[in-house]
């Protein structure tokens, strides 16, 4: 873990010196969760964010992150919300189709890899819509919502996976995160 974010910063600092259009940032998350009759439980989750804009309209990004606590899993057979440590990496490609001042609207494919401590993997590809709010020249609040695609969870030890395909909007696939733009 400690060797792949130096190479990530690494990245991010050849890339910064080359003047590149990069991005960088991620998101957030904590919160507290209570599931019936036992004790609340702190949640939390940090996705840095490192991106490469080629163009006004294309990107190229990639998000590494690490939850703790309650999750929501593809897997029927699993309780939807289980107590675990998941570390994920997430590549993606970004086409901003509207551009002001203030707003860019954008939809990100990306393919997902998600490994839960103890349980198994989770593969996902799909897409995510977005808004990126300008505060400044530098400086972007941008939300995701939703996502629509395939998702597969294949469980350690059994070999029986799960699949779903579809459009899944909730508040689960609800992030809110800042970018720096070099």
């Amino acid at each position: 873990m400690k060797k792949l974010l130096m190479t990530l910063v690494a990245s991010v600092a050849i890339a910064v010196s080359a003047n590149a259009q990069v991005f960088v940032g991620g998101s957030v998350g904590f919160g507290s969760v209570k599931v019936a009759g036992n004790d609340s439980e702190v949640t939390y989750k940090i996705v840095p964010e490192v991106g490469y804009n080629f163009n006004k309209n294309w990107a190229i990004g990639l998000k590494i992150g690490y939850q703790k606590g309650a999750c929501n899993l593809v897997d029927e057979n699993i309780a939807q919300d289980v107590n675990t440590k998941v570390f994920t990496v997430a590549p993606y490609g970004r086409y901003t189709f509207v551009h002001s001042k203030y707003v860019n609207v954008f939809i990100d494919l990306g393919l997902g890899f998600a490994s839960y401590t103890d349980m198994g993997t989770q593969f996902d590809l799909g897409v995510t819509p977005g808004v990126a709010v300008n505060l400044s020249d530098k400086l972007s609040f941008v939300s995701h919502i939703g996502f629509a695609g395939f998702k597969t969870f294949s469980p350690k030890g059994d070999g029986k996976s799960s699949s779903k395909f579809g459009l899944d909007v909730n508040q689960n696939n609800l992030t809110f995160g800042l970018y720096y733009n070099f």
